[in-house]
């Protein structure tokens, strides 16, 4: 076999093998890497690497090289799991480099990291004073957790005391022009709606390039041509809008009626769906 194609057999071949090893471990191999999960990694690729290029090296030995590295990060895997001792000396622990809103200077040392590095990293989530840190740690894989003194966290809804509807995860049904049956399955939905607020929107299947279904269940697609504008849902803003005419014309109810038991009535009434109406209005509006 000649040189140059004996390199790309075994190139294509320690690609498979590495494909596989890699779906094998698990996804957190591609997320950021432990200190041993990082030497394991470089000394699989270095071994391919060598197998590849150097031809008289044999592929089997290189294989059993690579499965023998592949199989020692997923047995120190299994034992961390187990045991807490374990996982800190493999994994590393965290280093909690602010503490109360002060520097740990000693722990900065320990981790070999400079007040400016801090900054830099407190910039990157966005941190631009010390002062407005209660508690930052420096985990294992490197990137830096940061908890905002409370007077520096954003509003919540909890905060102010209100109360949210839970929200479901958007359903694609719509993908480079082909339905997808199961998500619209999930939803409880058919092809017969699809094609009618399809219709609403005065689109078609074959111009849509992706379509989702929200959770208040309205269909919100994104056309190949970007110069088409597609009509924007209609239903939440009609609802809110009925509501306004129902209390408006309690109100007029109230006013037309010489009855005080009826005008008591449609005022009880109108007062009441005007509270709901402020409780929804953010919802219908958004």
């Amino acid at each position: 076999m000649p040189l140059w194609l004996n390199i790309i057999s075994r190139a294509i071949l320690f690609m498979i093998v590495l494909f596989f090893i890699t779906k094998f471990l698990g996804k957190k191999q591609l997320s950021q890497l432990s200190f041993f999960e990082y030497v394991t990694g470089i000394t699989i690729g270095g071994i391919a690497a060598i197998v590849i290029l150097e031809v008289r090296h044999s592929i089997i030995i290189g294989g059993l090289a690579i499965l023998v590295m592949a199989a020692i990060p997923y047995i120190v895997g299994l034992i961390a799991l187990k045991s807490k001792k374990f996982r800190d000396f493999v994994e590393g622990k965290g280093s909690v480099f602010i503490k109360d809103g002060k520097i740990m200077e000693d722990n900065l040392k320990k981790e070999r990291y400079s007040t400016d590095e801090l900054l830099e990293l407190l910039r990157k989530k966005n941190v631009f004073q010390v002062a407005d840190v209660e508690f930052a740690v420096l985990e294992p894989t490197g990137d830096l957790s940061v908890m905002l003194k409370k007077e520096n966290q954003p509003l919540t809804a909890k905060d102010i005391n209100l109360t949210f509807a839970s929200i479901k995860e958007p359903q694609t049904i719509i993908m480079d022009g082909e339905i997808m049956d199961e998500p619209l399955a999930t939803i409880g939905r058919s092809r017969d709606w699809l094609h009618t607020e399809l219709e609403k929107l005065g689109a078609t299947i074959e111009n849509i390039f992706l379509g989702q279904v929200n959770s208040y269940g309205e269909l919100k697609v994104d056309l190949f041509d970007d110069k088409l504008q597609v009509a924007s849902p209609q239903e939440r803003p009609l609802i809110l809008s009925t509501l306004k005419k129902c209390q408006a014309d309690l109100e007029l109810f109230a006013l037309g009626t010489e009855s005080k038991e009826a005008k008591q009535m449609y005022s009880k009434n109108s007062e009441k769906l005007q509270e709901a109406i402020e409780k929804v209005t953010y919802i219908l509006k958004s």
